[in-house]
């Protein structure tokens, strides 16, 4: 198994973006040159699993972030929709979604059709939205924008990832702290910080003959008895991870509450997380991906086509995941991020290029929602920038103020350097 983003744009022949068609092979290269050049980290890699190795103090207060990655641009505008605002219509003449059939949220906003799964959520004021959010200093290249995002350190020399630091700063010092769930691991990951990477739960074993795991394990063992502590403990800290995902309960159990996921990458990613969440085990942060949303060209119309196909399956796994954790929902915030979003206009392909400002998701038990966030700069050409919707608000601003009421951190300067933003009422304080 394997998220979407591993056949997402690189594969798909409807994305005319030169620089998307080489994004998956080129960012796992690029990743782990980085990871390896900027922080010296030891990685211990067998099969399909990738642990890294540190110590830090427990830190962890039962919270569960999960870091939804939508790779290649997602169009927010399409998602949540500016019905009340006449310039989108005006942009988009084939494209844009009727206000007729949105799906009501307020006099300006309104969710596309396909999203319908969400809106029980955002009824009960557990699913919300942050509109026009970007990046301080904004590019429309897929590779800079994803490092940038992922670092989260503009202006400075850190090449650590934002999620290394979080789990440095807040971490219990288990491999099980922060998981990616993904067949590469994230660019926000790179540091010491203890993190593991899988592509699946069932696949989190050595790859040898036959099923002899306790003797594999102790010959691994006995290998590295009396190894220097920087090669012995990479593969000890494995070993001890797979056997503690193992005993993992509920790991076969199937999804709970009668939640519905699509069969599909996204899905079965999604429910590998509820697996984890609701175990107990100290996961700090579960990152995945969900790719394939550079729609240069055929982005559809509301009654079919990609987006609609798109926006479908993510709204049915997030509405799936969030029933699946039941009680552990309260101690869990999903948050959606793209590395940008798309243009306001639509182009000659019935598409939309690489554009900035976004919308964030946002779901969980501590979610401010049934509302949407954020400054709406409006879409008149007095109001765009470069044909752009604008970029109001800073995204550590929505991450940053999840990880200091919901996750327990206090000061965010050592996760966010130099970063000075305002909480925006986003979520409640645990």
């Amino acid at each position: 198994m394997s998220t979407a983003s591993t056949s997402g744009t690189a594969n798909d022949p409807r994305c005319g973006c030169a620089e998307g068609s080489r994004l998956t092979s080129r960012r796992t290269v690029l990743r782990a040159a980085l990871a390896a050049a900027a922080t010296g980290v030891t990685t211990y890699a067998v099969g399909d699993v990738s642990t890294q190795v540190s110590f830090a103090a427990p830190g962890w207060n039962g919270e569960t972030l999960v870091v939804l990655s939508l790779h290649g641009g997602f169009d927010g505008l399409s998602a949540v929709v500016p019905g009340g605002d006449g310039a989108y219509y005006a942009a988009r003449p084939t494209i844009a979604v009727p206000r007729s059939t949105l799906l009501g949220l307020d006099q300006m906003f309104g969710l596309h059709p396909a999203m319908a799964p969400l809106v029980p959520f955002w009824k009960n004021g557990t699913f919300g939205v942050v509109h026009a959010v970007g990046q301080s200093d904004p590019t429309r290249s897929h590779f800079a924008a994803m490092e940038q995002m992922e670092t989260a350190a503009p202006g400075s020399s850190v090449r650590t990832g934002w999620i290394d630091r979080t789990i440095g700063s807040l971490g219990t010092g288990s491999v099980l702290g922060a998981v990616g769930i993904s067949n590469q691991q994230p660019r926000s990951f790179a540091g010491p910080a203890p993190k593991t990477t899988t592509t699946s739960l069932d696949g989190f074993s050595l790859i040898g003959p036959g099923d002899d795991r306790p003797t594999w394990h102790a010959a691994l063992r006995r290998m590295h008895t009396g190894a220097r502590p920087e090669v012995a403990a990479p593969a000890t800290t494995l070993l001890s991870a797979m056997e503690d995902v193992a005993k993992l309960p509920g790991r076969t159990a199937g999804p709970a509450n009668g939640a519905a996921y699509p069969d599909s990458d996204l899905g079965r990613a999604l429910a590998q997380a509820a697996v984890l969440k609701k175990s107990g085990a100290p996961v700090q942060v579960i990152a995945l991906d969900y790719g394939d949303w550079d729609m240069h060209a055929g982005l559809g119309r509301v009654d079919g086509g990609w987006m609609r196909d798109k926006l479908t399956e993510l709204s049915s796994a997030l509405a799936a995941f969030a029933t699946d954790l039941g009680s552990a929902f309260g101690s869990t915030t999903l948050v959606t991020l793209s590395e940008f979003g798309r243009r306001v206009g639509e182009n000659a392909s019935g598409g939309l290029d690489h554009g900035h400002g976004n919308a964030v998701l946002l779901l969980g038990g501590g979610v401010v929602g049934g509302r949407v966030h954020g400054v709406w700069p409006g879409l008149g050409a007095d109001r765009l920038v470069d044909g752009d919707l604008a970029g109001t608000t800073d995204y550590r601003s929505v991450i940053g103020e999840v990880l200091q009421k919901r996750c327990g951190a206090g000061s965010l300067g050592t996760i966010f350097p130099g970063f000075g933003g305002s909480p925006l009422g986003v979520v409640r304080a645990r």
